[in-house]
Order: structure tokens, then sequence, then C-alpha cells
């Protein structure tokens, strides 16, 4: 953490847009090695994950400084994407486990479906994938403020800022990571699908 923090200091003060680039790169990289190392069964689980991760950070981002929400600078951005990055690699994680499961454990089910293809086939576990991948975001939402002071309510409330003012700042917060895990599963589970299946529609036998 005590490197971290001297890379983020040299980043913010002579970074620019290039290092802020490379910055966001290097996390998505990291973070889609991650996501696909509980799931290296499914062929090309570090392409799926790490795009699945780099669609929804995108997304998000993109909507955020759109609608300027956020500030663009580094010492605003880095610290967004890195909750972005990080939620959104967890849904990859979630989706790219069940989707495996489901292939391993669920194989007779799915080829016994003649006469329907491979998407409508899995169609069922893939649906079982995203609402796993999604229970952690969802449960969360539900419970804020009531059960948790999420992170940045509670940094916000912390440094004397008014409560209400805070609880703006969180709902954006907890609504922007909802986007990027939503983003991430259902991208997962798209790439992940042609993975599984050849070219005959035919699922793959997992190693």
């Amino acid at each position: 953490m005590l490197a971290i923090g001297a890379v983020l200091a040299a980043l913010f003060a002579h970074g620019g847009l290039l290092g802020d680039t490379g910055w966001i790169v290097v996390m998505v990289i990291v973070a889609g090695q991650v996501a696909a190392r509980r799931a290296r069964d499914i062929p090309r689980a570090s392409s799926v994950a790490t795009l699945a991760v780099a669609t929804g950070t995108a997304g998000t981002m993109a909507t955020l400084t759109g609608l300027a929400v956020i500030d663009l600078r580094p010492h605003v951005l880095v610290p967004v994407r890195g909750m972005v990055v990080s939620t959104a690699m967890q849904a990859a994680t979630l989706t790219l486990i069940r989707l495996r499961d489901e292939a391993a454990t669920q194989r007779p089910a799915i080829e016994a479906s003649l006469g329907l293809s491979a998407r409508e086939a899995f169609a069922p576990h893939t649906q079982g994938a995203l609402r796993t991948a999604l229970i952690p975001s969802i449960d969360s939402t539900k419970v804020v403020g009531l059960i948790s002071l999420p992170g940045a309510m509670t940094g916000l409330l912390l440094a004397g800022v008014d409560p209400a003012t805070a609880i703006r700042y969180q709902i954006v917060v907890m609504y922007m990571l909802l986007a990027a895990g939503a983003l991430a599963a259902f991208t997962t589970a798209r790439l992940a699908h042609a993975a599984l299946f050849d070219e005959a529609e035919r699922l793959r036998r997992l190693p």
C-alpha cells in the first residue's frame, strides 16, 4: 500500500493524461487476470474477463464523465475508477465461476435440449449466473444507510460534510457500482457463451 501511495502521488503530480491512461490500463489488465484465475477451465477466460472488466469500466466512466457527474482531475478519476474496476472484476469472477459450474454439472440437460439453439439451451443457466453475480451489489444497495454506511459516505461524514450531501454522493457511487457490475456480468456471459460452445453449437468439454 505504501508503494501504491508513492506511485499515486507521482501520478497526481506529474502523470498527466498519458500516466492516467496507463494506470487505468494496468488496473483493467490486472483485474481481468484475477477474475479469470478461478475459472481457467473456460477457454479464453483471461480475454473474456479482461474485456468484460474493460466494458463495465468504460461504460460507467463514460456516463459519469459525459454527464459531468465527476471531475476529470486525476485525484478524482483514479479512486472512482478503482471502485468501478473492482466491482466489475467481482461481477466477472462470479459470472465465470457460475457458468463454468453450470456447464460442467448440467451438461446432460443442456445437450438434451434438442431443437434449440445453443443460446436458448443455455439461457436458464446464463440467467442464473447473472443473478448470482449481481447479488452482492443488489443486496448492498438494499441495506445502504440502514445496516452499513459505505466508504464514500463514511469518509465524507468523518470529514464533517453535511449528511444530506454525503448521502447524495453515496447514491451516485451506489448506482455507479451497480451499473459497472451489471455491464461486466452481461459482457462476461455473452463472451463466455461463445467460448463454451464450438462452431457447431456443441458444448465444449472442460478440462
